[in-house]
């Protein structure tokens, strides 16, 4: 039933189409358009943080390997066809150039990494203005995967929370190494460089 519900949304969605918006969708879903927002966040991220800049990219990229492996493994271990693979689908899904990526569906790496990243980059970054604009990003590249007929609305939901969960914990394991590690090293420990607030449990 679940699964169903799954389908309806996802032809609901897929099948409010126009060209103009195949165009937009199709960019959105590109990752070179985004690399100078990546290199914006990394050069804020290097003025905030100075000398800790090179171990917060060291952990970036574990968080963004970590999130576009785990999507690529939970895709082989469930094995959900993408909407435009599903032989129950055929002539319902509107693809764009015929595209329809690789062969299974769960979860959306796009997803997963778009909010691996803006969770990450948030949770170092604090604020409001930039939690709000990147999570609106993040979901955006979410439903243009939903639009391209690439992923059902569930593989992208379950991205978003596989990306923020891992980035969520690669922030809390930052925060433990920049206190019981960094912050006793004076290269680190100079006024421009405080630690960052402890996420509580942590």
């Amino acid at each position: 039933m679940l699964e169903r519900f799954d389908q309806q949304v996802f032809l609901f969605i897929n099948s409010s189409n126009s060209p103009f918006f195949d165009q937009v969708m199709h960019a959105i879903s590109g990752r070179l358009i985004w690399a100078p927002l990546y290199l914006a966040i990394l050069i804020y991220l290097g003025i905030k943080y100075k000398r800790k800049f090179l171990i917060i990219l060291i952990f970036t990229i574990l968080a963004i390997t970590l999130s576009d492996q785990a999507s690529v493994v939970l895709k082989n271990l469930t094995q959900r066809l993408r909407p435009c693979n599903d032989p129950s689908l055929t002539g319902l899904v509107h693809l764009i150039n015929g595209e329809c990526g690789g062969l299974f569906s769960f979860v959306s790496s796009h997803a997963a990494n778009s909010f691996n990243v803006a969770f990450l980059s948030l949770l170092l970054i604090k604020k409001r203005w930039y939690s709000i604009s990147i999570i609106v990003w993040a979901t955006v590249i979410g439903y243009s995967r939903i639009y391209l007929g690439v992923h059902y609305p569930g593989d992208v939901i379950c991205g978003y929370l596989l990306g923020a969960f891992i980035g969520w914990g690669i922030y809390s394991l930052y925060v433990l190494t920049d206190n019981k590690i960094l912050k006793n090293k004076p290269y680190f420990s100079s006024l421009e460089n405080r630690p960052p607030t402890p996420l509580k449990g942590v």
